[in-house]
């Protein structure tokens, strides 16, 4: 009987450690999933708190095709007046050539018609009745324009040589020269028909570049006119 007991005292002990050992077991099982699901709610978390940015990208604006050029507007044509029926006049020679010049055989022939003396004095045979056009590069007398060219007031005078006027030397100056449609002379048609002397001569052009003139004018229209103009160089005393 003794023996008994103490076989049974020893299987009791032997259940008793093995149920230690299985509930350390359990304890250690369910610690490793508590921590293991605590820390899976963590990461769970932090990846619902982290924000998702979405980018635009900018898209590039499309490139403007070059808009084709305009053409450019059209030349006005500008016509003009038809001259009127009428009559050339003998032009005045505002350069005479020492040599005789060759003759142009592709210059046209003179139109006897234009020189008949009717109709409007400017005009040509194959003109319109009430042109009023004027000839262009035509240079006139004084007895062929309806308005002769006048000088016009305040024109500045030639300046006195000194060595004349300190010498008491007095003389005249006639200059023929084109006063132009502007009421300019004309310096390239300038020329001296008569002088005293040189230095009068060189008083009178350097002067007559800045004087100004009242164009001459033939049916209101402005014209080209050969002019003679008369200076005289006079000591007041």
């Amino acid at each position: 009987m003794f023996n008994q007991l103490l076989e049974s005292k020893a299987k009791k002990e032997k259940m008793a450690g093995a149920t230690v050992v299985t509930t350390v077991l359990y304890a250690g099982l369910i610690t490793l999933a508590v921590w293991a699901t605590a820390d899976a709610g963590i990461k769970k978390d932090e990846r619902s708190n982290q924000s998702v940015k979405f980018v635009e990208i900018k898209k590039e604006a499309p490139k403007e095709e070059p808009k084709p050029d305009k053409p450019p507007p059209p030349k006005e044509v500008v016509v003009k007046p038809p001259p009127p029926k009428g009559f050339q006049v003998l032009r005045a020679p505002v350069k005479i050539d020492v040599k005789i010049p060759e003759i142009d055989l592709s210059k046209s022939v003179t139109n006897e018609a234009d020189f008949s003396g009717k109709g409007v004095k400017g005009g040509i045979a194959s003109g319109v009745v009430g042109g009023t056009a004027i000839v262009a590069d035509k240079t006139y007398f004084e007895f062929q324009v309806e308005k002769p060219a006048q000088a016009a007031s305040g024109n500045p005078s030639p300046r006195y040589p000194e060595v004349l006027k300190s010498a008491g030397v007095e003389g005249k100056v006639m200059a023929q020269f084109v006063v132009l449609e502007t009421g300019r002379a004309d310096m390239d048609t300038f020329k001296i028909l008569s002088s005293d002397n040189d230095l009068f001569s060189s008083a009178v052009k350097n002067v007559l570049s800045s004087m100004r003139f009242l164009p001459a004018e033939i049916g209101g229209k402005k014209v080209r006119q050969l002019v003679q103009l008369p200076f005289e160089f006079k000591i007041n005393r």
